[in-house]
């Protein structure tokens, strides 16, 4: 849905992306590793308006700050 900005359930084309973001108290469209907001990272959400259906993406540049991290804490190699 990301780049086709098709429903891969119903077929629409009414697709919506809510960007992610960190908030204070770990609010927002995140995923959070640690127990600050200081290791979280947004994640978007695209979502069909005429079934319902989501899906929730990671930037790549993210995805690459979230690999650094994760190796940072011995959780990946």
């Amino acid at each position: 849905m990301r780049d086709s900005k098709k429903c891969v359930k119903c077929g629409s084309e009414r697709v919506v992306c809510i960007p992610g973001n960190v908030g204070s108290y770990g609010s927002g469209n995140n995923i959070q590793i640690g127990l600050t907001t200081l290791s979280a990272f947004p994640v978007g959400r695209y979502i069909c308006v005429d079934c319902g259906y989501a899906e929730e993406w990671i930037s790549k540049a993210t995805l690459k700050q979230v690999e650094e991290e994760l190796k940072k804490r011995g959780m990946i190699e």
